[in-house]
């Protein structure tokens, strides 16, 4: 009788997205999962040693062990930092307003 059980484990990219359905036996931990998937034969440059890894969107560490069920996630890392795009979008959207505000009123004239 096998105590193995059942995991997935997904990765995605904007074009392309992964989820494998692997086995692992009790104590596995994510970062040892991940590896054992094969995930990166089908993402060439994926380094999972580098990666972040959640369990159902839930941040985790590489040591964490793994239950049935689990779906482990790889993340990618962030093309920009989340905050500093927050507040360059609101900087552009104001000085789009400012510049709305200068500019002198338009006047439709009718016959």
């Amino acid at each position: 009788m096998s105590s193995r059980f059942s995991i997935e484990v997904a990765y995605a990219l904007p074009e392309k997205q992964l989820i494998l359905l692997i086995e692992v036996e009790p104590g596995t931990t994510a970062l040892e999962a991940a590896l054992q998937s094969g995930i990166s034969e089908h993402f060439p440059g994926l380094d999972i040693r580098a990666s972040k890894l959640g369990i159902f969107s839930e941040p985790v560490t590489a040591d964490t062990v793994l239950q049935p069920g689990d779906r482990l996630e790889i993340y990618r890392p962030l093309q920009a930092d989340p905050k500093l795009a927050r507040r360059n979008r609101a900087k552009q959207t104001a000085t789009a307003r400012k510049i709305q505000r200068k500019a002198p009123p338009v006047s439709i004239r009718t016959r």
